[in-house]
């Protein structure tokens, strides 16, 4: 089979300037323009060999490209994912683009561009690489079936399911999904727990054994559809999930239990309006509203000998919600040339009441109920000019101006203005070379959940909220260079550097509380590379050998001890090696993944802890007997995952008081999942 991997061209991609659309048509959707070498496009022959049954199938097999789903943060802009579908982002941040990807068959896919380092009429959202799925307009009914489970060795096995249904007529679509879904946790296991004191003698030798699960219900519907000269996108939202999370710790006479149990409702409406105001002119507008309710239980309880100490209990019980009006307008003054400009108003809202108690006893507790409230407006600019067919050069600034209100057991309003500039720089010096630059400043979405009370009983912290939280703000450098071979190969080396202002970890409360809150300044420099080579070339076919790395160094003053530290939860490597391989005669894929060390360390006024695991593995296999059917089966082996904790008996002079080890042999799982098109 001939794998098609186009380099876009005018003749392929380029849009006639078309009059605004009548009532009954949709606008054309919004596709990659091409007089430059930035953009790929990958047509369905090229994923033939691997028989994808969905989009998100194909997308995964785009060289160089890894879905990002965006990490839901408040507002919209920045907080989405990196994939388009007809040139547009979905109706709603939830709905992701991997979700929508998911129940669009494979055989709607008319091609994929991967649009590197930004083109005009592509909103790249701070992405140096985006995907857009161009889907075909055709009249169908399709059905997506799942089934799926987790089974654990020795612990608890889950199970679910979904099913996808979508009708097109033309420009118009319609479809429901119903979902039961379920979630886990890798570091599930039993081990041995060992505490020593300062001169290491063992205070504790006791036996572990946890547990972490959870899953949802939950029902979607979506709508498209010509409207009003333009094309509407409408998405809705209702479900249900729930988290449980169990620890023990035994030895003779001796009982340590830890509980955890959640459960949340959540919903939302998602809808977005296009339309043509001219040949050059378009409109968008997005309304988004969310809304949360949940119920949090955690529940400590030891016994030593005959005596039962007193039972602790922390409950959180609150409610939450977003709303989001954007618009903009997009200028196309050239094949080559796009100007925009928009404005985005939202209000974001956690009221929480908390309560801690010991042996029945109130405690009292800073910010145990709260409202927090935010209104932000934010005004953005860009500009996308592709200088030659070599060069590309994105260019914005977002003004954002927040105010942000608590009330409850402490009241405090404050206000923020951040301007927020961006370049992003892209050369195309040959095919198959390119070199992106970028120069940026962010904002971060501060956590409501912050301002609050909360607790970790396993580890023996209960966090104070904090009313003086203010948002972190970075200045980003980034270059990269990306080099493409023997069709599917490549190699991507990136370097960063990250100016930090009022970096986010924890600090010290009185009464030997904690809170999360802004320590120093600090920095964050980055190397990451991710090498694909295709081993056909070697004597493998259909092989690819993968290697992908992100070496992080960080730097903080920490607020207990005026010294210079590494940020809190920040991984300082992870390596993964991995391998796949299509063998078509027997309509099979497998593949692994081995990652050889992981882990990383937090920071508190009163402790050192952290992880480290090694010898991660994952074996997979993928048999596809029909162009609709695939059965997968994956099993999952980590060795080691080895838990510490240097706890000091004061902030001062901070002698250890002991240091506590968790040694975890998490247990081996495997996944199967059944998928039926149709």
């Amino acid at each position: 089979m001939t794998k098609t991997i186009l380099l876009a061209t005018t003749a392929a991609l380029a849009i006639g300037a078309a009059a605004p659309a009548l009532a009954d048509t949709a606008p054309a959707p919004q596709t990659a323009q091409a007089q430059d070498q930035g953009v790929l496009v990958f047509t369905p022959d090229f994923f033939a060999d691997a028989r994808p049954n969905t989009a998100l199938d194909m997308v995964n097999r785009v060289p160089g490209f890894s879905v990002n789903d965006g990490d839901g943060a408040r507002g919209f802009e920045g907080a989405v994912g990196n994939i388009l579908i007809n040139g547009s982002r979905p109706a709603s941040k939830n709905d992701t683009g991997s979700n929508v990807l998911g129940r669009t068959v494979a055989t709607q896919v008319e091609r994929i561009e991967l649009v590197r380092g930004g083109a005009p009429g592509i909103d790249m959202q701070g992405y140096s690489v985006v995907a857009n799925v161009i889907l075909k307009t055709t009249s169908s009914r399709e059905h997506v079936l799942n089934w799926n489970a987790s089974l654990f060795e020795g612990g608890r096995n889950l199970f679910g399911g979904s099913y996808q249904f979508t009708a097109r007529e033309g420009d118009r679509t319609w479809g429901v999904t119903l979902s039961d879904g379920i979630s886990s946790s890798d570091s599930n296991g039993a081990g041995r727990v060992l505490r020593f004191d300062a001169n290491g003698a063992v205070l504790r030798d006791e036996t572990y054994y946890n547990d972490n699960y959870g899953g949802g219900s939950s029902i979607r519907g979506n709508y498209s559809s010509p409207f009003m000269g333009g094309k509407i996108d409408l998405t809705a939202r209702y479900g249900i999930n729930d988290w449980h999370s169990f620890s023990r710790q035994t030895a003779p006479d001796i009982l340590r239990e830890n509980l955890y149990d959640s459960d949340s409702k959540s919903g939302e409406f998602g809808a977005v309006y296009t339309r043509p105001l001219s040949q050059k002119l378009k409109l968008e507008t997005r309304f988004i509203h969310e809304f949360s309710e949940f119920e949090d239980l955690s529940t400590s309880r030891t016994r030593l000998g005959a005596v039962a100490s007193p039972e602790q209990l922390f409950s959180s019980d609150g409610n939450a919600s977003e709303t989001i009006l954007r618009g903009l307008v997009r200028y196309e003054r050239s094949p080559s040339m796009d100007f925009e400009t928009g404005g985005e108003i939202a209000y974001n809202m956690l009221e929480t009441d908390q309560a801690y108690s010991v042996g029945g006893v109130r405690v009292p507790l800073p910010s145990a109920s709260v409202k927090v409230e935010e209104t932000r407006g934010e005004l953005f600019g860009k500009a996308t000019w592709r200088i030659n067919p070599k060069w590309t050069l994105e260019s914005g600034l977002r003004l954002e101006s927040s105010t942000i209100s608590q009330s409850g057991d402490a009241s405090q309003e404050k206000s923020f203005f951040f301007a927020k500039p961006r370049l992003l720089a892209t050369w195309t010096p040959m095919p198959n070379n390119q070199l992106r630059l970028r120069f940026e400043r962010t904002v971060g979405q501060l956590d409501f959940g912050d301002f609050a009370a909360s607790a970790e009983f396993a580890d023996e912290n209960v966090f104070g909220g904090n009313v003086n939280l203010q948002p972190e703000s970075r200045w980003v450098s980034e270059v990269t260079y990306e080099k493409r071979f023997w069709g599917e190969g490549i190699v991507s080396l990136g370097l960063r550097h990250d100016q930090i202002t009022d970096a986010i970890d924890l600090i010290p409360l009185d009464g030997g509380l904690a809170a999360v809150g802004n320590i120093s300044d600090g920095t964050l420099d980055q190397l990451a590379l991710n090498v694909t080579v295709p081993t056909d070339k070697l004597g493998v076919s259909g092989g690819k050998f993968g290697f992908r790395n992100t070496w992080n160094k960080t730097e903080v003053t920490d607020p207990t001890t005026g010294e210079k530290r590494p940020i809190s939860n920040v991984r300082p490597t992870q390596a993964t090696i991995t391998f796949q391989q299509d063998i078509t005669s027997w309509k099979l894929q497998w593949g692994g993944a081995w990652l050889p060390l992981l882990g990383q360390k937090g920071f508190q006024p009163d402790q050192i802890s952290g992880w480290r695991g090694a010898d991660y593995y994952e074996l997979w296999a993928e048999y596809k007997p029909t162009p609709t059917l695939s059965i997968r089966g994956q099993v999952n082996i980590w060795n080691d995952f080895d838990l510490e904790r240097t706890v000091f008996a004061d902030r001062v002079t901070r002698p250890v008081a002991f240091v506590e080890n968790r040694l975890i042999d998490p247990r081996t799982f495997w996944q199967v999942r059944v998928r039926k098109t149709f």
